[in-house]
């Protein structure tokens, strides 16, 4: 499990780069906050996720895990592609931003409680 949502956060990673060099070219910044929330929401919130999981297998081998990545990576998606629509004038698109931000937060919280249920100190490292 830590392994896909590294290989995931790598995807948001270069996803948000590729569109911080199209704002950058362009000089329209417009998308920033689609950029912000790949680098935060995608990048690095899984990319620590995963090295949670890969930390902690007996967490990453839980239902929690599995609704946390599928959540946060369907919601995820979503929640830019709606975001963008508003930022350049869609009002209607305001449903899936609500809908799929949702769908990201419930991602999170099973990951909250999964963290504050699973992750236990390890005696033999301190």
């Amino acid at each position: 499990m830590g392994i896909r949502f590294l290989k995931i956060a790598v995807i948001y990673l270069f996803a948000g780069a590729l569109l911080g060099g199209y704002m950058g070219a362009t000089d329209n910044f417009v998308l920033a906050p689609v950029h912000a929330h790949l680098a935060l929401l995608g990048w690095a919130s899984l990319a620590l996720a995963g090295l949670i999981y890969h930390l902690y297998p007996a967490a990453a081998l839980t239902l929690l895990a599995r609704i946390h990545f599928w959540l946060h990576n369907i919601g995820l998606p979503f929640f830019m592609l709606g975001l963008g629509l508003v930022l350049t004038g869609h009002a209607a698109a305001v449903p899936i931003v609500s809908i799929s931000a949702g769908c990201v937060t419930i991602g999170l919280a099973a990951f909250t409680a999964n963290v504050l249920m699973n992750v236990k100190s390890d005696p033999g490292r301190g």
